[in-house]
């Protein structure tokens, strides 16, 4: 029997059990900073040539300059061709939907003009250049493509340009066949903190960024933060995370794999089911203890539900959704029998997953909303990626002769009160005599 945490709200100590499950402490080991910082500095300092020494150290290539680990678009284009009818019609599928959800979230610039002719607006502008990091090796992840990709080219960013490590030369198909069907402007097969330093300072090849967006280790998430404010970043995620809202309605079997489907990802993951039902609580127990011994990622998954894993016993559904919105999880299932009239009482999650039949690994792949999401109670103050993060907003004024009686008005009064005298006379020079 796999011993997941067990907690209630009539217990006394419920508040500091809460506390204590929900606490994880992202610090970054001192060993990958000093790595990462030497790294940063060495590629900002020799460009393609230090690039190609840690891509052939790390994963064990033989690459003599960076023109070998550039891949062209005919092999992307080779990639998606090759694969298996099935496989592709999946990722087409996918990639359709991602890109009609995405198309509506584009925004429009606007502008409204004042009785005395001043006009005001906003003006909407796609960045320039983004780079995608997308982990490679074992972990490999077509899905990350698409969802990283589409959004960018939704706004219409002008460049994006993919960094995939290939241990051992290794070069996975699906990911080389999303990157195509994505639009991928150019792809280098290059990794770790040494990609992330090449994409935000520029080498020799591979051309300066605005921003960098995509997953990777604890090497590139350091090597991110440490980059940020030279470039833009989506965010720093911390582990996976899913939250269950059950009334008892559902099928155990359904929610033990959901919860599989996090903790699989990592050790680290977080796996928790909020309950109002004891008896259903012992079913779900029981189809983890069942169909855990059926799972290739056994070990993992057992380790993430013991450790951080967690079944929650509510009086009621209004505590249930009071404790979700306290966690404000990365991915919210409310498994209920009549799931709408608790959507709009959420108010901090990533991603909300409604009713029986929609398991969150549909979300991760073809649903077609952001699976980039918000972890470690983030969700507070962050939102899903989106084409919004690729489009810059600019403020526009145009103040008429008039206006500038008024204004100049105000603002000489005000730049005076702040102690800012040119302030005030820039603004005064424009009042009439």
């Amino acid at each position: 029997m796999v011993a997941i945490k067990r907690l209630a709200t009539v217990d006394a100590d419920f508040t500091e059990k809460m506390d204590a499950l929900l606490a994880f402490e992202a610090a970054a080991d001192e060993g990958i900073e000093r790595t990462v910082a030497g790294i940063l500095a060495d590629v900002k300092a020799r460009g393609d040539i230090a690039v190609v020494e840690y891509t052939n150290k790390f994963d064990r290539l033989t690459a003599a300059a960076m023109a070998d680990l550039e891949l062209g678009k005919p092999e992307l284009q080779a990639a998606l061709d090759g694969l298996p009818g099935e496989r592709r019609a999946a990722l087409e599928a996918a990639a359709g939907r991602i890109r009609a959800y995405h198309e509506r979230q584009k925004l429009d610039g606007w502008s409204y003009t004042e009785a005395d002719g001043t006009m005001l607006g906003q003006m909407i502008t796609p960045l320039d250049r983004v780079g995608l990091y997308v982990p490679g090796g074992k972990a490999a992840y077509p899905s990350s493509v698409l969802m990283n990709a589409i959004p960018a080219k939704v706004a219409g960013v002008k460049e994006l340009i993919m960094v995939v490590p290939t241990p051992g030369g290794e070069h996975n198909q699906l990911v080389l066949a999303a990157a195509c069907l994505a639009g991928v402007d150019r792809v280098f097969a290059i990794g770790g903190a040494q990609a992330v330093g090449a994409l935000a300072y520029g080498t020799q090849t591979v051309p300066q960024v605005d921003k960098i967006v995509g997953p990777g280790n604890a090497y590139v998430a350091t090597a991110k933060r440490r980059v940020f404010g030279i470039v833009g970043i989506d965010m720093v995620a911390g582990p996976s995370e899913i939250l269950v809202v059950s009334d008892g309605s559902g099928n155990p079997d359904w929610v033990a794999m959901d919860l599989f489907s996090q903790a699989e990802h990592d050790e680290l993951a977080q796996s928790i089911l909020i309950c109002t039902d004891a008896g259903f609580i012992e079913q779900v127990q029981a189809s983890i203890d069942k169909l855990l011994p059926t799972m290739p990622r056994r070990a993992t998954i057992e380790t993430s539900l013991t450790d951080r894993g967690a079944f929650i016993l509510v009086r009621d559904l209004a505590e249930a959704v009071a404790i979700a919105n306290r966690v404000a999880p990365e991915h919210l299932e409310l498994a209920l029998a009549d799931p709408d009239p608790w959507v709009s009482k959420i108010h901090h999650a990533g991603a909300i997953f409604i009713g029986h039949y929609t398991s969150e690994s549909l979300g991760d792949y073809c649903a077609g909303p952001n699976h980039v999401l918000p972890t470690s109670g983030s969700a507070r103050f962050s939102s899903p990626l989106g084409v919004y993060d690729f489009q810059k907003r600019t403020s526009l004024i145009k103040v008429s002769k008039a206006g500038a009686q008024t204004l100049g008005r105000i603002a000489s009064t005000l730049a005076h009160g702040e102690g800012l005298p040119a302030h005030a006379k820039s603004a005064e020079f424009r009042l009439a005599d």
